[in-house]
């Protein structure tokens, strides 16, 4: 029977204790650690826990350890109530889900250190991505359908809301993850959805309200943190409390109209017109190169790192192009999982775990798959992969004859993607496609498996391997 609470005081004692931890936040799967020294960490110990399925991150500042869907939840909010119980006890500097001020003072991070802080930005915001994604999509086929004439109005309202105000939420969570006072960078990330801008002529134009999108928040926020702290270091306490707020909201706000909301959104169109072009021209190479290669990058943990050229496209066409073939990888793995499960068929601890992890895997979470079957194997990983990118390359293909699908939100893949899904030519051959390319990555990972993905002579039976043996 799975007890949370002891695998939350483990984690807690594995990972330095209590006094270690300064923040703590959570994704679909992974438990998000902020630690003050990481060399505290016994990761081959917290590897070995019973329900952890991953460490990603060892021996730097952000750890995350991957416990799966669903148990994630529990154990982190079993974690938070350890920690206030220690902080309440003196027992830790910083609550826990708080920022202490040591975060303001860290080196600035660099290469996939700056990704996971981009990724912590959006991470909390992905629920909302989801559940305003499934109104929107259920609304679309109402409208299309026309039932419900007098409902699908306040549906367009609240799925629509988040979407309108999401420049705030970004910049009030980058300033969180980054040292600065959230609300002053929801304050100033405010700038770039007001309406008011359209009277703000900047470079010879007037600006457009959105103009830059979440990457003109997040760029706002960055800088509204960098200007905060510079006043926090040389403005004696009584000014600091008046002057600091009014200067970096000032300071950052003036900067966004004049210069950094021009900037982004011609990223942000850059980044469309760049999404459209490479499926368009060379839609199955794209799909290919892309299903298979984001599986590594979940396993490194920089997916997430994504989520804000998702949003962008999302912002500007109605959907993103990118998840489908993303989600791909995810069928890869399915379909080599279902290879290990028939090729050793005498291992029946691994087959459990292929059991237990597969609804997740068609779900469209693939970390309990990863970590528990395909990585510590070896080949079946790089032959999931293969799986993906087949599936990559079916959709890629479609989009090249003109028929591109998107997802209208971020989050779920696999099944759970379909109520998400529509496109240039709308849901119904989004749906169909996408479904195609699926069968694809599933039938091409498990042949994959079957055929490369165990060494020549490999019996049936895999009783007393060890992670790596078939690499």
């Amino acid at each position: 029977m799975r007890n949370d609470s002891a695998t939350a005081s483990d984690v807690l004692a594995l990972t330095g204790g209590p006094a270690n931890i300064t923040q703590v936040t959570h994704c679909l799967t992974r438990l998000r650690l902020t630690l003050t020294d990481p060399a505290a960490v016994d990761e081959e110990s917290l590897r070995a826990l019973p329900g952890v399925l991953g460490v990603i991150g060892a021996g730097t500042p952000s750890l995350q350890v991957v416990l799966g869907p669903g148990v994630v939840d529990t154990v982190t909010a079993e974690v938070e109530r350890q920690l206030a119980a220690a902080a309440r006890a003196g027992g830790v500097r910083a609550e826990a889900g708080a920022i202490g001020e040591e975060r303001g003072s860290e080196a600035t991070p660099r290469g996939g250190a700056v990704l996971r802080r981009v990724a912590n930005v959006f991470v909390p915001l992905i629920p909302a991505l989801i559940g305003c994604g499934v109104i929107a999509g259920i609304n679309g086929l109402l409208v299309n359908a026309g039932w419900l004439p007098g409902l699908t109005p306040a549906l367009a309202a609240i799925a629509s809301g988040f979407m309108a105000l999401i420049a705030v939420f970004v910049g009030y969570q980058t300033a969180k993850e980054f040292g600065g006072t959230p609300i002053l960078g929801g304050a100033v990330a405010a700038v770039v959805v007001y309406p008011g801008v359209a009277k703000v002529t900047a470079f010879g134009v007037h600006l457009s309200p959105g103009q830059g999108g979440v990457l003109g928040a997040l760029a706002a926020a960055l800088l509204a943190t960098r200007v905060e702290k510079w006043c926090r270091g040389r403005l004696p306490g009584a000014l600091d409390v008046l002057l600091t707020p009014t200067v970096t909201v000032l300071v950052a706000g003036l900067a966004t109209l004049y210069g950094l909301m021009y900037a982004a959104g011609a990223v942000a169109t850059a980044i469309g017109t760049g999404a459209n072009w490479l499926l368009t021209t060379t839609g199955a190479f794209a799909g290919l190169l892309l299903g298979g290669l984001f599986l590594p990058l979940v396993m490194l943990g920089l997916h997430q790192a994504l989520i804000p050229i998702h949003t962008t496209l999302i912002e500007q066409q109605g959907y993103t192009v990118l998840l489908p073939l993303l989600a791909m990888a995810g069928a890869g793995q399915v379909g080599g999982a279902l290879a290990v499960y028939v090729r050793l068929r005498h291992d029946t601890t691994l087959r459990t775990t292929i059991r237990s992890a597969l609804p997740a895997g068609l779900l469209g979470v693939g970390e309990p798959l990863i970590y528990g079957v395909s990585l510590p194997l070896g080949r079946p990983f790089i032959t999931a992969c293969v799986g993906g990118s087949a599936g990559g390359a079916f959709v890629g293909f479609f989009a090249m004859l003109g028929e591109k699908v998107g997802a209208t939100a971020i989050g779920p893949s696999g099944w759970a993607l379909f109520p998400l899904l529509t496109g240039n030519q709308g849901p119904a051959p989004a749906i169909a496609i996408y479904a195609g390319g699926l069968l694809t990555a599933y039938a091409t990972g498990f042949a994959a498996t079957l055929a490369f993905g165990f060494p020549r002579g490999t019996t049936p039976s895999a009783a007393g391997r060890t992670p790596g043996d078939l690499a």
